[in-house]
């Protein structure tokens, strides 16, 4: 049966024999689309479908099927196969299914590629993105670099000069509540994400108004950012409290819902966002002593402090990611950054030595994970501290600091790619040892590893320049061949001592990989030796 793959868009096919061969092209070829019968020696056209979703899930799958199995090919619908062919069928029946695939394929390329659709996708979903990227900078960190450049891409206006963090609250419970309006719209409804929709709205439009900054809802609270162009805190604070007392009116005239209200510290860096969210947390804590409907600074519960130099957990987990996973640019950027901090917040000396000692200590316990004992500089961590200890600039420090955190990153990149290595020599390894085993599969290397499939797969090619079934198939041939060389075995006993199940597959394999058969081979070796 002669198809004319050119003209239905398919510019290399290849053919195999059985499904172990389709195996070994797949792997090659990655191709668009393979359509395999089901009745196939070797490996059936079910357990080749099975196998290429779960390795190639993007390639279409065409099945071949006679009537008797057709109720048997039905069971595999879970397979998510693009189209079944019923035997007998023409030439033209084919084509018109290879078609309809090139028409599917071609109309998902054409959506995923629409500019329009993206767009139209993409301002659509905008809200939800702003939203979670407002949210990200009261719950990680991240560099100026990555916020400015992100609120520019979602067209929000984040420069400023002083910035705060005040926390709607909503108190909502599911019973109705002691003097409850129940003939009242909002403050009847059960649903809290509608009462936070409602006291975003009235939120939204005095902040937008006054031009103050941002408002979303972050963990079923609604959170109002302060961006303003003037450093003066007092100024900041007292701008911010007559717009949050004019929402806490609004909210208890229109909507009659208990809330409080928390104000956070005032920052001069947006990166430190977080504390101020945390702040403006802490001041809804003092609800229990001062009731409900009430505005709480922070500031007037707690003594006043100045922006604090805090070496924290975000900052020692970005340091630490940087050094492991970062490129020598990012980690150069966090380190900056982290001594950007001490040059902006005047903070006292102690607490100036304390942020530059939990930084190296962070370092000492990221080396004690690769130290050997073979590098001075690590010494079990104490060689880090005297160094440290005879500095006396911050610019000796942020030099020595440097240098040091590129040594550890230059010793953990050396360390994973030994690791890979170790990976891949245990697997070759292993796969020689048995691959006499007729049951040997990359499932059972990986689960002799402990590692996915997926993982192993990428790995081993990159060391290896060969797929894991190529190299299998090389080592059995050549074992084939010594002793094919070196013995009298018969061509089934040879089979079976190389981890084939089936002499006449074995010998398909032989003649494709040696180009003769192994009868022809072990002759040629006779005559040679004449």
């Amino acid at each position: 049966m002669e198809i004319d793959w050119e003209s239905c868009g398919f510019s290399e096919v290849k053919t195999a024999g059985n499904g172990k061969e389709a195996m070994e092209l797949v792997e090659k070829m990655e191709p668009d689309v393979l359509i395999t019968d089901i009745s196939m020696p070797y490996m059936n056209g079910l357990e080749l479908s099975d196998w290429v979703k779960k390795m190639y899930p993007i390639t279409r799958v065409v099945i071949l099927t006679g009537h008797d199995e057709f109720e048997y090919a039905k069971q595999a619908i879970n397979l998510q196969v693009e189209a079944y062919v019923l035997k007998p069928f023409s030439g033209q029946q084919l084509t018109e299914t290879v078609l309809e695939v090139k028409r599917r394929m071609d109309e998902e390329r054409k959506m995923r590629n629409n500019i329009e659709l993206l767009q139209e996708h993409y301002r659509t979903t905008l809200p939800i993105v702003r939203e979670k990227f407002l949210s990200s900078l009261i719950t990680r960190h991240q560099s100026i670099a990555a916020i400015r450049e992100k609120a520019d891409k979602y067209g929000m206006e984040l420069e400023g000069e002083g910035y705060l963090v005040s926390i709607i609250s909503v108190i909502h419970s599911d019973k109705p509540e002691e003097g409850e309006d129940p003939h009242h719209v909002v403050s009847s409804i059960k649903d809290l994400d509608l009462k936070l929709f409602s006291i975003t709205n009235i939120a939204s439009e005095i902040w937008m108004r006054d031009k103050l900054g941002k408002v979303f809802i972050h963990q079923d609270q609604v959170v109002l950012f302060t961006v303003s162009p003037d450093a003066n805190g007092e100024l900041v604070m007292e701008t911010t409290q007559n717009a949050l007392k004019e929402i806490l009116q609004s909210i208890e005239k229109f909507l009659k819902l208990p809330i409080m209200i928390g104000v956070g510290t005032i920052t001069q860096d947006i990166r430190s966002l977080k504390y101020s969210y945390e702040a403006a947390e802490s001041a809804l804590d003092y609800r229990r002593i001062l009731g409900m409907n009430q505005i709480i600074c922070i500031d007037d519960m707690e003594e006043r402090v100045q922006e604090k130099l805090i070496f924290d957990e975000w900052k020692e987990q970005n340091l630490v990611r940087s050094i492991k996973l970062g490129t020598e640019q990012e980690l150069s950027d966090v380190i900056d950054e982290l001594f950007d901090n001490i040059s902006r917040v005047q903070a006292p000396v102690h607490d100036f030595q304390h942020y530059l000692l939990e930084m190296v200590t962070a370092i000492i316990k990221l080396s004690k994970m690769i130290d050997d004992g073979t590098d001075p500089i690590f010494a079990g961590g104490a060689g880090i501290l005297n160094q440290y200890q005879k500095l006396n600039t911050l610019n000796e420090t942020k030099a020595w600091f440097t240098d040091l955190c590129g040594k550890v990153r230059s010793r953990i990149v050396s360390r994973r790619q030994s690791s890979y290595k170790h990976i891949v020599e245990e697997a070759i390894q292993y796969t020689k040892t048995h691959f006499g085993d007729q049951e040997l599969s990359i499932a059972v290397v990986c689960a002799h590893l402990h590692i996915s499939t997926g993982y192993f797969s990428s790995l081993f090619k990159k060391e290896v320049k060969l797929t894991y079934g190529a190299y299998l198939l090389q080592l059995r041939m050549e074992a084939a061949k010594e002793y094919l060389r070196t013995t009298e075995m018969k061509t089934f006993e040879i089979a079976d001592k190389v981890g084939f199940a089936d002499p006449n597959y074995f010998s398909l394999c032989f003649k494709k990989y040696e180009g003769v058969s192994a009868k022809e081979y072990r002759n040629a070796l006779s005559e040679s030796s004449k």
